[in-house]
């Protein structure tokens, strides 16, 4: 199976900081793909294509800060390293809370950028592992029937079949049927597997 190198996404208006910053993320056997307004990568961008994305803040038009929204509006996760020629400290403390990996000056050096990516990549390979991990979890939950859905949340608050069957009105016996149903189709092995699962996609506070 061919490994793809991570990419960088590249945004700003000045060509020759493009330019620039291609060659460093080259360097480190990274893929860069460069655009020069933050609408160009909007319109580009496909969620799947795992990478980080390295921002310059002031740009005509749309900026980084609003591009950052646009992306937390389309519940859009890619890690953000944000650049700036003007040292806007509350501009970067506002990107930070908003979940930035980090704010760096121009010119910028290129070690530091270079590690900011690579906390940056990792940030995202750990989002997309989270994100894979709840969408199987929600497959499998999406393969219950509305009966089992119900057994299972009985069963993830420690309830015995004889309390389960009680409160559903119906008899133990169907109950020990529909909980190994569930069992099977949330593919665990014990109760505290299942409740695992159930915590991870976010059923059980």
């Amino acid at each position: 199976m061919t490994q793809y190198a991570p990419s960088v996404f590249i945004v700003d208006d000045d060509t020759s900081v493009l330019k620039g910053l291609s060659r460093l993320v080259r360097s480190a056997r990274l893929n860069p793909i460069t655009f020069s307004s933050p609408q160009e990568f909007l319109d580009w961008y496909a969620p799947h294509i795992s990478g980080c994305l390295v921002l310059d803040v002031a740009m005509p038009g749309l900026d980084g800060l609003q591009l950052q929204q646009a992306l937390t509006a389309k519940d859009i996760e890619i890690p953000i390293i944000f650049l700036t020629g003007h040292g806007d400290i509350p501009m970067g403390v506002r990107a930070i809370k908003r979940g930035a990996i980090d704010f760096l000056t121009k010119p910028v050096n290129g070690d530091d950028l270079l590690e900011a990516i690579r906390v940056a990549i990792e940030r995202d390979r750990a989002n997309r592992r989270v994100r894979a991990e709840l969408e199987d979890i929600q497959q499998r939950l999406a393969t219950l029937t509305p009966r089992e859905r119900e057994v299972l949340e009985h069963v993830v608050t420690g309830q015995l079949n004889k309390q389960i069957a009680r409160d559903l009105g119906t008899v133990e016996q169907t109950i020990k049927v529909h909980r190994g149903r569930v069992m099977e189709k949330m593919k665990v092995q014990s109760v505290a597997e299942l409740v695992q699962l159930v915590q991870r996609a976010g059923l059980l506070k």
